[in-house]
């Protein structure tokens, strides 16, 4: 008796996605929902206020500082990390990732650097993916032309960047993100396997 993909239970592809802010992760991600529905995303808690356009529960559990505690204390985060040097926390619920993972669905953890290190070591199965911008100059950009922060938290930001682009090669694949299209094509690739997506 051979075990092999036929296997009735086979545990879900565990894939991290981390990126500096502003490569276009979000943008992406939401393309994957849509292309892949059976997809669990998880979805994680932070402490920051939500940016114009969030939806609390689907972009992310937004909670307070004190429950942010009481969740650390409880055991009940994958990985907990302070994001931009202190300015908000964030991190994973453990228990559904585990559950979806035993049920054989594709799990995406969309995590900052801290997180997906974090991940590596609680769960070394998980493949970890980099989301690059094409250029240095694209980035700044993009994180300069948003009108929803004062220059200094921008100026965090890009510090922030510079730490994560170097820390690149420790990621399995890099995917730069010229095109969400072709970023979520390649993001879906590895989710599901080697297997097609939609009729061949």
């Amino acid at each position: 008796m051979s075990d092999s993909d036929a296997s009735p239970h086979r545990r879900g592809r565990l894939i991290v996605l981390a990126g500096p802010s502003g490569v276009g992760k979000s943008s992406v991600v939401r393309v994957v929902r849509r292309t892949l529905p059976e997809l669990w995303f998880s979805v994680s808690v932070t402490t920051r206020d939500p940016r114009p356009g969030e939806i609390d529960g689907e972009d992310y559990h937004f909670v307070t500082a004190a429950e942010f505690d009481r969740m650390i204390e409880a055991g009940e985060l994958l990985e907990w990390a302070s994001v931009h040097g202190g300015l908000h926390r964030s991190g994973t619920p453990a228990d559904p990732v585990e559950k979806a993972l035993e049920e054989g669905k594709p799990v995406l953890l969309e995590l900052d650097l801290a997180g997906a290190r974090a991940v590596r070591v609680s769960k070394p199965e998980a493949q970890l993916v980099f989301m690059a911008p094409p250029t240095w100059e694209d980035l700044v950009h993009r994180l300069t032309s948003r009108a929803t922060e004062e220059s200094a938290a921008t100026e965090r930001r890009l510090e922030t960047a510079k730490v994560e682009l170097a820390a690149q090669d420790e990621f399995d694949t890099v995917i730069v993100n010229t095109d969400v299209d072709h970023s979520c094509e390649e993001l879906v690739s590895l989710l599901v396997g080697s297997s097609s997506v939609g009729p061949s």
